[in-house]
This record gives C-alpha cells, structure tokens and sequence, in this order.
C-alpha cells in the first residue's frame, strides 16, 4: 500500500532491473530509490530518502532510472532538473 514504510511505495515514478533481476524503484514522493530482492517483503533505500534538497546525496522528485555497462546509477530528477550517477554495490 500506499506509504513511506521500506515495504510501501508513496508515488513510485521509474523502475528499472540490474543484472542480479533486483528491481529498482524511484519513489518521488520519498525522494528515494529503493532496491527490492526476490524473497525480499521490504526494501532498502540504495540513495536518497535523506530530504528533498540539492546536495550531491540527496534527491529531489527521482522519475527516471537507468544503469550503464559498468553498473552505474543514473537518477533523473524532475525538481532540481539534474541527472545524478551513484555507484551502486549490488
């Protein structure tokens, strides 16, 4: 259900899978991009979820959700107009 519990979403805007088939959420509501593991019943926030302002770990409105070859993050936030890129250890 609707939520910021790490097993809710609140208004999730981009999705995408790694190559382990972890399935990776933008939630923009929580400014928040969690990862879901199969068997998993909750969550863990991989970036974000630490306020909605313009520091380099922080997130405003994620919507979009890529990785490139090298297993990179890339985050598109709708409200600070950037694309940001993490490392992600999967």
């Amino acid at each position: 259900g609707k939520g910021r519990n790490l097993n809710q979403l609140f208004q999730p805007q981009g999705i995408t899978v790694d190559d382990l088939g972890q399935i990776y959420v933008a939630d923009s509501w929580t400014q928040r991009v969690t990862r879901w593991c199969e068997g998993k019943e909750e969550g863990e926030i991989v970036v974000g979820g630490n306020g909605r302002e313009n520091q380099s770990n922080q997130l405003n409105s994620p919507h979009g959700l890529s990785f490139d070859d090298e297993g990179n993050l890339y985050v598109a936030g709708y409200l600070n107009h950037r694309i940001q890129k993490f490392q992600i250890i999967l």
